[in-house]
C-alpha cells in the first residue's frame, strides 16, 4: 500500500504503528469511509448483532471451560458449581446459554432479511454461500454445547440425533461410532464434543471474516436492491451507521438481559436440570427451539412404498435425514434457483406474499417440532382432532416448495415493475416496511413452550415472583426445618452446603450447630486410616443414603430425587411443587390404584409412590406460626426455590442495573444517531 493511500492520524503511537502494519488505514477504509447505500433500515442492523453475540459467546465460553469438567460423572455436577461457587458463574452461565438463543435470534432476521431483499444475488453469491456456511457451524456448534451440561435431554438429544447417522447407507453406522468414541453415547462422546464445541466458534470466526471480507468487495445490498449510482446514493458508514448499529444493538441487548436476569430458564427445557440417566428416557425428547423447524421436517417424513403394497422404498428415518438437512441445503443453491432480475421483495408482490406464508410455514413447523409426534391441534381448549403431524408435513412441503417450485415460477412470470433510476430519488413505503416488521416478529419468537407437557398446577403469588420480588426469609428458615425434619428423611440436597444457610438469615453458630448433627467419613489421616468426625459448615448436605442402590432398596425400587434443582426440573416448579405436596386426596371411584400408590391430582399419571408427606402440626414453628399442610408446603417450596438458585435475589437486583444503565446509554446513542442523521437531505 502506498503512502498516498494511507490515512493520516493525528496519534502518534498509532500513525507509527499505520506506517508498519496499516491496520488502522485498513479499519478506516472498511469501517471510516466505507460509501454505503443510504436507506438501510434496520434490518441491517443484525449483522452487527450477530457480531456482538458470537464475540459474546466465545468470551463466556472460554470462562466457562476454565471450570467446567468433561466427564460424565461430574459434568452435571461441575455445571452447577459454576452456578453457585464460582464468582458470578451463574451470569457466565446464563449469558452463554441465553446468549446461543439471542444469536439464532439475530441470525434468522439476518437470514430473512437477506432473503426478503435478494441479497444473495448477482454479484453475491459467495456472501450467501459463506452465510449459510456460518449457519451449518453454528447449529453443529450449538448442538455439541447443548450436550456438555449432561442433563436427561442433553443425554437423550445426543442419542437421538447421532443415531440418525446410521441411516446413511455404507457409512452411516461408521460415522455414528465416529462421533460416539465407542458404542453408546458416553465419555468419550462427552469429551469429542466438549473439544469440537469449544474449536468451532473461532472456526465460525474465521468464516465470518471471509463473510464480511466478501461482503467489503461485492458492497452491501440495500432495501430497494438497486446498486448504488452516483455519491448521491451513498454515505460513509461512519459515523451515520455506525451510530444506527450501535442503537440497534442496544435494543437488541436490553431484550437479551432481560432474559438473562429475568427468564434466564425460559428458552431451555427443564429436563436438562435432571441429571443424565440412560436408564430412564424422557416422555417427550425435543431440541433447542431453534433447531425445532427442521426436526418438525425429519419427524414428519412418512415412509415411502410402492403404491398397494407394503415394500418400502425409502424408511422414514433416512427420508427425514434427508429432507431435514436438505431443507438448509437447499439455501445454497437459492442465487441459482431464483433467475428473476429483480432482487428486492418491495418490486415483487407475489414473491413478497410468498415470504410471509413462508414465515408462517416455519413458526408452524417450529410449534408442532416441540409438540408429541401424537399430538392434536387445540383451539380455544378444545381438541380439534387435527394432528399436529399433518400440519408439519403441510407446512414442509410448502417450504420445499417455496424454493423449489414457487421461486423458478415468479422468476419467470412475476410482473417486472419499472426500477427507481437510484436510490436517492426513490421512496420505501413504510407501510411496506411495517408488513415486513410484523412478518418478521413471527420469526423471533423461540419456540420454547411446553404446554403439551405442562401440569397445570394453580398459580400462586409467590415473594419471589416478579423482577423485584424477593425471598421471604422468615418462610426460608420455617421451609428449612420443614426440609429437615420432613424431607431429608429421603430426599438429599447435595448441591448445597451448610453454609449456604447463611444466606437465608441463620447464624453461623446455628449453622454450625446443624452441621455437626451429622457424621461424615473423612481421610485417610496420618495412619493412612479413614474416620468419622461431626460435620463442618463447608460440608455439603448429607445424603439420607450411602448410594443410589441403598436409596432404591429403601424405596421399593424407586430412586428419591435430589430436592436441589427440583423447582427447575419441573415445568412451572415452585406452582406445581406447592400443588404436589396439597394434591393428595381420595380417588375418584373410577380410578383403581396400583399396589402401594397413592391418588394426587397434580402428578403426571396421578399415581405417585410417595405417600402425602406433610400431616397438620407434622412440624412445630419456632415463630409460632401455625402448622397447616398449606402453610408448610409454601414455606418448604419458597426454600427448595432458594436451594435450587441461591443467586437469584442477586441476580435481579443486578438485572435492574443493567437494564436501567442500558435504557440510558441506547436513549444517549438514539439522540447522537438523530443528531448525526439530520444533515442528511431526505
Amino acid at each position: 500500500m502506498s503512502s498516498k493511500e494511507r490515512a493520516h492520524f493525528n496519534n502518534p503511537v498509532i500513525a507509527w504503528v499505520d506506517e508498519r502494519l496499516p491496520l488502522f488505514t485498513m479499519m478506516k477504509n472498511e469501517y471510516g469511509t466505507f460509501p454505503t447505500p443510504k436507506n438501510f433500515n434496520y434490518f441491517w442492523n443484525f449483522g452487527a448483532i450477530a457480531m456482538v453475540m458470537l464475540v459474546t459467546m466465545i468470551l463466556t465460553g472460554i470462562f466457562l471451560a476454565m471450570n467446567y469438567a468433561a466427564n460424565t460423572d461430574i459434568a452435571f455436577d461441575s455445571v452447577e458449581r459454576i452456578m453457585r461457587d464460582v464468582n458470578y458463574g451463574w451470569l457466565l452461565r446464563y449469558l452463554h446459554a441465553n446468549g446461543a438463543s439471542m444469536f439464532f435470534i439475530a441470525v434468522y432476521i439476518h437470514i430473512f432479511r437477506g432473503m426478503y431483499y435478494g441479497s444473495y444475488k448477482r454479484p453475491r453469491e459467495l456472501l450467501w454461500i459463506l452465510g449459510v456456511t456460518i449457519f451449518l457451524l453454528m447449529m453443529a456448534t450449538a448442538f455439541m454445547g447443548y450436550v456438555l451440561p449432561w442433563g436427561q435431554m442433553s443425554f437423550w438429544g445426543a442419542t437421538v440425533i447421532t443415531n440418525l447417522f446410521s441411516a446413511i447407507p455404507l457409512v452411516g453406522d461408521w460415522i455414528r461410532t465416529l462421533l460416539w468414541g465407542g458404542f453408546s453415547v458416553d465419555n468419550p462422546t462427552l469429551n469429542r464434543f466438549y473439544a469440537l464445541h469449544y474449536l468451532m466458534p473461532f472456526v465460525i470466526f474465521a468464516v465470518v471474516f471471509m463473510h464480511i471480507w466478501a461482503l467489503h468487495v461485492t458492497g452491501s445490498n440495500n432495501p430497494l436492491g438497486i446498486e448504488p449510482q452516483d455519491k448521491k446514493d451513498t454515505i460513509p458508514f461512519h459515523p451515520y451507521y455506525t451510530t444506527k448499529d450501535g442503537f440497534g444493538i442496544l435494543i437488541f441487548l436490553i431484550i437479551y438481559c432481560l432474559f438473562v436476569f429475568f427468564a434466564p430458564n425460559v428458552l431451555g427445557h427443564p429436563d436438562n436440570y435432571i441429571p443424565a440417566n440412560a436408564m430412564q428416557t424422557p416422555p417427550h425428547i425435543v431440541p433447542e427451539w431453534y433447531f425445532l423447524p427442521f426436526y418438525a421436517i425429519l419427524r414428519a417424513v412418512p415412509d415411502v412404498t410402492i403404491p398397494f403394497t407394503h415394500i418400502v422404498l425409502l424408511s422414514a428415518k433416512l427420508g427425514g435425514v434427508l429432507a431435514m438437512f436438505g431443507a438448509i441445503l437447499v439455501w445454497f443453491v437459492l442465487p441459482w434457483l431464483d433467475s428473476s432480475p429483480i432482487r428486492s421483495s418491495v418490486f415483487r408482490p407475489w414473491y413478497r406474499k410468498s415470504m410471509y406464508v413462508l414465515v408462517v410455514s416455519f413458526v408452524l413447523l417450529g410449534i408442532a417440532g416441540n409438540l408429541p409426534a401424537d399430538a392434536n391441534l387445540k383451539l380455544f381448549g378444545h381438541d380439534t382432532g387435527l394432528p399436529w403431524l399433518w400440519i408439519a408435513r403441510m407446512a414442509g412441503l410448502y417450504y420445499f416448495a417455496h424454493f423449489l417450485v414457487l421461486i423458478p415460477f415468479f422468476a419467470k412470470k412475476e410482473p417486472r415493475p419499472m426500477l427507481p433510476p437510484s436510490i436517492h430519488q426513490a421512496v420505501l413505503s413504510k407501510k411496506k416496511i411495517a408488513s415486513v416488521v410484523m412478518a418478521l416478529f413471527l420469526i423471533a419468537v423461540p419456540f420454547s413452550a411446553h404446554a403439551a407437557e405442562a401440569e397445570h398446577a394453580p398459580k400462586y403469588d409467590w415473594s419471589f415472583n416478579g423482577p423485584f420480588g424477593t425471598f421471604d426469609k422468615a418462610s426460608l428458615q420455617r421451609g428449612f426445618w420443614v426440609y429437615k425434619q420432613v424431607c431429608a428423611a429421603c430426599h438429599g440436597l447435595k448441591h448445597l452446603s451448610y453454609r449456604n444457610l447463611t444466606d437465608i438469615g441463620l447464624s453461623e453458630l446455628e449453622v454450625k450447630a446443624i452441621a455437626a448433627e451429622y457424621t461424615f467419613t473423612d481421610g485417610p489421616n496420618d495412619d493412612g486410616d479413614m474416620f468419622e468426625r461431626p460435620g463442618l459448615a463447608s460440608d455439603p448436605f448429607k445424603s439420607p443414603y450411602a448410594n443410589d442402590k441403598a436409596a432404591r432398596a429403601s424405596n421399593n425400587g424407586a430412586l428419591p430425587p435430589d430436592l436441589s434443582l427440583i423447582t427447575k426440573a419441573r415445568h412451572d416448579g415452585s406452582n406445581y411443587v406447592h400443588a404436589l405436596l396439597t394434591g393428595y386426596e381420595a380417588p375418584p371411584a373410577d380410578v383403581k390404584l396400583g399396589p402401594g400408590m397413592h391418588y394426587n391430582k397434580y402428578f403426571p399419571g396421578h399415581q405417585i409412590g410417595m405417600p402425602a408427606p406433610l400431616i397438620a402440626d407434622g412440624v412445630a414453628y419456632a415463630d409460632g406460626t401455625p402448622a397447616t399442610v398449606e402453610q408448610m408446603s409454601k414455606d418448604v417450596t419458597q426454600f427448595l426455590t432458594w436451594a435450587a438458585e441461591p443467586k437469584m435475589e442477586q441476580r435481579k437486583r443486578m438485572g435492574v442495573k443493567v437494564i436501567l444503565f442500558l435504557a440510558i446509554f441506547a436513549a444517549i446513542t438514539y439522540a447522537v444517531k438523530r443528531k448525526v442523521w439530520s444533515d442528511l437531505e431526505h
